[in-house]
Formats: structure tokens, C-alpha cells, sequence
């Protein structure tokens, strides 16, 4: 068996979800940071059970084609596949999803699973940075050191510079402190809102968010002070014009959210996706969006035409976003801010003829998708940020006699492991992946 300290030469087999590669030591399975498959490392052990062991990549013995310089620090922004040119991180994303089907979903996938590519750089729209002694930066995989996010180049510089300014116009307030902060920023990277969370028992004055607006250049700022208080200078909200949003489907309206609002973050790959969950919607037919944050989907929806649209979200604060998004294209959409599961129950034996569901990255609760499965949609359009929890739900609705129609992904964290999935599901349908 392996132990912590040991170094042993491995043969990388293929990419386990996490980041890391999957190896075997004399039937000891071992995940390898640092590596690609195909190649033949010297790892270091850095932890070891009977069962598994993890180790890191020290040398490599023989090199994969697709091997790269990464630059900066691959824990820092969760960067673990900044060593592998893009095209193969694309399909290791594939594989991963195909995998977690496999395993997890017990679905073998035999088809190719395509996979969207982005820009690798400056993709990111909204971020969270923990805040110590003035600095602002990311948290290390798995630590609670900070590392500098501006060589992950997930940021643009402007908006990297503008988190600096919120922390050095805060840190000259010696009253106050501050443990956290939302950046978030639209398409256009022209307007810039942030979400500022103190310490407990902080003392916040008005006078300080104004100065931070002004000094950082932001459209607002909210914040919730020691007491858990909300507290707002200027419209802390940007806003993104639908008909850039829907490629073109919606010609008019807008849709914003504030910092502390979910919203999907890649800049270059948001109008794909929503086009692709739009082009899995039936023209007619009510939809039912649960999970719907601030309205991505339900108001694109709405926006660009479609005539019956209601929308669910439990969160307080993406769902005021929902209803102000929602109310320009009423009575199209009708908006509602509570659990998925109590609205399921409000609403028994009148099924929506599409359910779109797009839920956090623990995937739809039991008692929700037990929800949705009694709620009888004949198509179900998944958005997932997790391969395992969508391939555990997708096990779940298999046997509720749901037939998986198509898989994709979106790769809207390039350099890292996450990956972005839609799957179609349909009741009764013929099975037709693609």
C-alpha cells in the first residue's frame, strides 16, 4: 500500500472528476494532480488510504503532445487543467460526463458528447473574493490561503483593478472590515456592481459606500453590515439587452441582476446556451422554469415570444431580479419567489409541457424531484453545473420512464475541471441522443 512521502512512477489513465487523473499502484487507485492522460509521471504521495491515494505530479517521464506551460498557480482559481492545451481539456470534459453517466447514472452514453469552447481569457463576468488585511484574491484549492486571481486571467485586468480599489477604499476606513466581495459585471464589461459582506459587529456608514462607488467606479454597491443589515449607495444592478442575451431571438428589453444574484458567468458562451435551452422548447405549450434565478431562461423566453412562461425561484434576492425582469413581458410570464417544492404542490395535476431546471451544483433535492416527476412534463430541459449530481438525477428520472434525448456541454470555466451540461429528457419518447 502507498504512503504519504512515497514517490512512484504511474501510467495516467483517463480524468477523474475534481481535476485530478486516475492512476493504479498494484491495484491502489491513485488521483494524480498535474498530469494528463496517456502520460507516465513521478508522483509524490501526499495522502494515502487502503482504498485511495492522492498524490502530485513531480516529473514527467513521458510527455503527452498536449502538454503545455501553465502559468501562475494551478490551485488558484481552481486552474487544474491549465497544463493542457484547450482542445483536450474539451474532450476530458466529455469523458468526465460520459463517466459519471456511466457510473453514477448507470447510463452508458456511446455517442460523442460535443462540448463548447471559449476564449480561455477575461470570460468571467462575476466573481466572489475573500478579503484578509486588505488584500483581496481567491482562495487555494482546499486552503484558506489567498493567492492573486489576476494571473488567471479568468478576470479581466479592469475588473481585477476595480476589486483593489474596493479594498483600498475600505481599508482606509479603519471602522470597518470586511470578510468577502461579489464582483459582477455585464457582457460588455462597461458597468460594474459589487456585494460587500463585514464582519460581524462592523459599523458601516453610508458616507464609506458612496466613497466606494465614486473611488472604484462602480454603478452601486450593496452591503450587509455587522447586524446582517442591507445597505445600498447607488443602483447596485448591471444590465445586458436581451436581444444580445437570446442571439437575436428577443429585439427588445433587458435583463439585470444584482451582485448578489446568481447568474451563469461566462461572457462568451451565455447567448449559446440560452439559444440551445430555447431551441430544446417546444414553439407552443407552457414552460415552467424552476430554478429560475433572476430569468436567463423564463424571460428570454418570454422576450423573444413565447406565449405562456412561468417562472420559479426561491432565493429572495434573484427572485426580486425575476420579478423586475419578468414584468415588462407580462402577462407572458408570470414570476413566483418561493421553494420549488411548495409551488409543485400549489399547482398538482396541471403539468407544463416543457419543466426547465437549472439547480445548484448539489443538483434538484429528493423531495423536488420527486416534485418534478409528479408533476408529469412530457420534456424535461436540464441545465446542471455538476456531471454527478446530473447523472444521479438522470438515474432518478430514467426509471420514472424518462428517455435521455440529448447531451451537451458548455465549458464556461476554461483551464478548470467544471463543466456546464444540458440534457433533454423526454416521457415516453423514443430515444434519440445526440
Amino acid at each position: 500500500m502507498l504512503h504519504e512521502g512515497q514517490q512512484v512512477e504511474l501510467t495516467i489513465e483517463k480524468p477523474a472528476a475534481g481535476g485530478r487523473m486516475i492512476a493504479r499502484h498494484l491495484g491502489q487507485v491513485v488521483l494524480v494532480r498535474g498530469a494528463i492522460p496517456g502520460e507516465r509521471v513521478l508522483a509524490w504521495i501526499e495522502r494515502a488510504d487502503k482504498r485511495l491515494a492522492f498524490a502530485v505530479t513531480r516529473e514527467v517521464v513521458e510527455s503527452s503532445p498536449d502538454r503545455r506551460a501553465a502559468d501562475g498557480d494551478p490551485l488558484c482559481g481552481g486552474a487544474l487543467y491549465a497544463h493542457i492545451e484547450y482542445s483536450r481539456q474539451l474532450a476530458l470534459k466529455a469523458d468526465v460526463l460520459r463517466d459519471a453517466f456511466a457510473r453514477l447514472g448507470r447510463h452508458p452514453i456511446d455517442f460523442p458528447i460535443d462540448v463548447a469552447g471559449s476564449p480561455e481569457h477575461g470570460y468571467r463576468m462575476r466573481a466572489r473574493f475573500h478579503v484578509h488585511g486588505g488584500r483581496a484574491g481567491f482562495y487555494r484549492e482546499g486552503t484558506h490561503q489567498l493567492c492573486d486571481a489576476a494571473p488567471t486571467r479568468q478576470l479581466l485586468p479592469d475588473t481585477v483593478a476595480t476589486v483593489q480599489r474596493i479594498v483600498e477604499a475600505i481599508d482606509d476606513d479603519a471602522g470597518s472590515s470586511i470578510t468577502s466581495l461579489a464582483i459582477t459585471e455585464n457582457i460588455a464589461a462597461a458597468h460594474r456592481a459589487a456585494h460587500l459582506e463585514f464582519t460581524p459587529g462592523a459599523h458601516v456608514a453610508a458616507p464609506l459606500l458612496d466613497r466606494i462607488v465614486n473611488e472604484a467606479g462602480l454603478v452601486g454597491v450593496s452591503a450587509r453590515d455587522g447586524a446582517g443589515q442591507l445597505l445600498l449607495s447607488g443602483d447596485a444592478i448591471v444590465t445586458d439587452p436581451l436581444p444580445v442575451i437570446t442571439g437575436g431571438r428577443a429585439d427588445s428589453g433587458d435583463l439585470l441582476r444584482h451582485a448578489e444574484s446568481f447568474f451563469q458567468g461566462n461572457r462568451y458562451l451565455l447567448a449559446d446556451l440560452v439559444e440551445a435551452v430555447a431551441a430544446a422548447v417546444p414553439e407552443s405549450g407552457e414552460v415552467l422554469d424552476l430554478y429560475a434565478g433572476v430569468g436567463l431562461f423564463g424571460v428570454s423566453l418570454a422576450a423573444a415570444g413565447h406565449l405562456e412562461v412561468t417562472a420559479v425561484e426561491g432565493d429572495r434576492t434573484s427572485g426580486a431580479d425575476l420579478r423586475r425582469n419578468a414584468r415588462p413581458f407580462e402577462p407572458r410570464i408570470t414570476a413566483h419567489v418561493t421553494r420549488v417544492e411548495d409551488y409543485l404542490a400549489s399547482r398538482r395535476g396541471r403539468p407544463a409541457a416543457t419543466t426547465i431546471v437549472d439547480p445548484p451544483r448539489t443538483g434538484i433535492a429528493k423531495e423536488a424531484l420527486d416534485a418534478v416527476i409528479d408533476h408529469g412534463s412530457p420534456r424535461i430541459v436540464y441545465v446542471s453545473c455538476d456531471p454527478a449530481t446530473l447523472a444521479r438525477d438522470t438515474r432518478r428520472l430514467l426509471d420514472a420512464d424518462y428517455r435521455l434525448t440529448s447531451l451537451r456541454g458548455f465549458d464556461l470555466f476554461p483551464n478548470t475541471p467544471h463543466v456546464e451540461s444540458l440534457a433533454v429528457f423526454e416521457r415516453g419518447a423514443h430515444e434519440r441522443l445526440e
